[in-house]
């Protein structure tokens, strides 16, 4: 029985190899990691058809795709599989002759480690999102230990890391490891990046007397810049929390619409930013908006002793915030829908090191919202959510007309 283990786990480690004559064999463990064995459909399985390619109708080498049931030739880069398998991302196939099974269309970058956080992170989608599943919870923790392992340990599970952070370097490590790059895109940036027109203007130092700031204003270097920048999300920053107290000694928690704070995105509103040498007047004007708009609320300050934390509560809609005000004029002729729905709120409750986070999630197929904390999971009512200390958001923009009509006649 031990041989007969060890002879079925035996393939030939030549991927050109179509008959498994040359090549030496080697044990292959892949296969019990694939992590697309859930993807077969095993209703449209029919193994009583004739062994024929049904492209070029040979009956060599005969490979059948276990998620649509059609045969094909060979599993070589130039193969009918293989090209099936990249065009309609179908990857798992059967070899009729010697029922083995191969995963198709899926290349490891020689020596990309970031790689494994890709296979990680679609299996527990897969996971998630399958309506056959048998168990009613998932375990991400291959997942968490692919982001150790990839974040080199920036990130931990047994230590709680900032929510942006996190968020940064993992949009950023999956759109690479997609082969995505600044020029290319990758379904990150499809899904999360918008562009922006930035208008910099360099300032004369604070010391200098006012003759010399006049005559530096007139130079070509404290002109003001314009340059053109892409992003995965929108930082909001807050206003400066009150230090007083109320009657009450208690801290008065402020409270400031989501609009205002948008307005440092409409084109006119200037802001100062110091950095170690110079300092610059910067005023920001979105020139395009993505599906899914992500907002980050800039709760925390830093500086070289501890972690501050803005309490200050944002009052923002469920639903319909239209942000065509803060396009240029370009921009407004050109997109068509520019209003978007609340789909996710990420929320930080308790001091800055000490606290924790729940996120409300809206489940599109009844409309409720849910609000999650570890492994609890209870209903929550949409006026409440407004309440929170937000600190991340996901906005989703909704479909026009054509866009509805389209996916009707699809």
């Amino acid at each position: 029985m031990a041989s007969l283990k060890r002879e079925r786990e035996a393939v030939v480690d030549d991927d050109d190899n179509e008959d498994g004559v040359r090549g030496r064999v080697t044990e292959d463990r892949r296969s019990r990691h694939c992590p697309y064995l859930d993807t077969i459909n095993r209703s449209v399985l029919d193994f009583d058809f004739e062994k024929l390619c049904s492209i070029s109708l040979s009956h060599i080498n005969v490979y059948a795709c276990l998620i649509c049931g059609k045969y094909f030739q060979g599993r070589g880069l130039k193969s009918h599989a293989y090209t099936h398998s990249v065009q309609f991302t179908h990857h798992v196939f059967l070899n009729l002759h010697t029922l083995k099974f191969y995963c198709l269309g899926i290349r490891r970058p020689p020596g990309d480690i970031m790689f494994l956080l890709v296979q990680r992170f679609g299996e527990l989608m897969r996971k998630l999102w399958n309506p056959r599943n048998f168990k009613a919870h998932v375990s991400p923790h291959e997942m968490l230990q692919a982001v150790v392992l990839c974040s080199k340990k920036n990130f931990q599970i047994t230590k709680q890391g900032d929510a942006v952070d996190f968020m940064t370097w993992f949009l950023n490590a999956l759109h690479g490891a997609l082969g995505g790059t600044k020029k290319k895109t990758s379904i990150v940036t499809k899904a999360f990046q918008g562009s922006m027109r930035i208008f910099s203007k360099k300032l004369p130092h604070p010391d200098l007397l006012p003759e010399e700031k006049e005559a530096l204003l007139l130079t070509e270097e404290y002109q003001e810049q314009m340059s053109e920048s892409t992003f995965l999300f929108l930082t909001l920053d807050l206003p400066t929390a009150p230090l007083y107290k109320d009657e009450k000694e208690q801290l008065i928690i402020p409270q400031v619409p989501l609009f205002n704070i948008l307005g440092k995105f409409n084109g006119n509103t200037e802001k100062e930013y110091k950095t170690y040498k110079e300092n610059f007047l910067k005023r920001f004007q979105l020139t395009k908006l993505p599906p899914y708009l992500i907002f980050c609320i800039k709760r925390f300050t830093k500086n070289n002793f501890f972690v501050e934390k803005n309490p200050t509560i944002v009052n923002f809609p469920i639903t319909n915030v239209d942000l065509r005000e803060y396009l240029t004029e370009e921009a407004q002729a050109t997109e068509k829908n520019t209003t978007y729905d609340l789909v996710a709120n990420i929320v930080h409750d308790g001091k800055p090191s000490e606290g924790a986070y729940r996120i409300h999630v809206l489940h599109h197929g009844t409309g409720k919202w849910y609000e999650m904390q570890d492994l609890q999971v209870t209903d929550i009512l949409p006026q409440m959510i407004t309440l929170s200390e937000a600190y991340i958001q996901i906005w989703k923009r909704q479909e026009s007309d054509d866009d509805t009509n389209n996916h009707t006649g699809a």
